[in-house]
């Protein structure tokens, strides 16, 4: 009887160890990857409300543009690719400033 409830007890400690392995092993994934990846979708949003005519941007398909006209009430940005040519894209997809991307010399 005595044999039983030892090992009773141990097979219960041996659970909560598992519990706390399970946790330090989120609280680490939420440092290292969950985190960041919240602090860059932030920047990410302000950076596309802070968007002004004039500025440089990439879109999230890779085209590089200037933008002409910001439409609020659509979400949408006119982009200038080329002289003479405008594209409209979703506010969304932009994704970074081209000034603050080039590396300087």
């Amino acid at each position: 009887m005595t044999t039983m409830l030892l090992a009773a007890q141990n097979a219960q400690g041996g659970g909560m160890g598992m519990l706390l392995m399970m946790v330090a092993i989120f609280a680490i994934m939420w440092f290292f990857m969950i985190r960041p990846q919240q602090k860059r979708q932030k920047e990410i949003r302000n950076f596309q409300n802070a968007l002004q005519e004039g500025s440089k941007v990439v879109t999230g398909g890779g085209i590089y543009g200037t933008v002409k006209r910001i439409d609020l009430a659509a979400n949408t940005v006119e982009l200038e690719i080329a002289r003479g040519v405008v594209i409209t894209v979703d506010k969304t997809s932009l994704y970074a400033d081209v000034a603050s991307q080039t590396p300087k010399a």
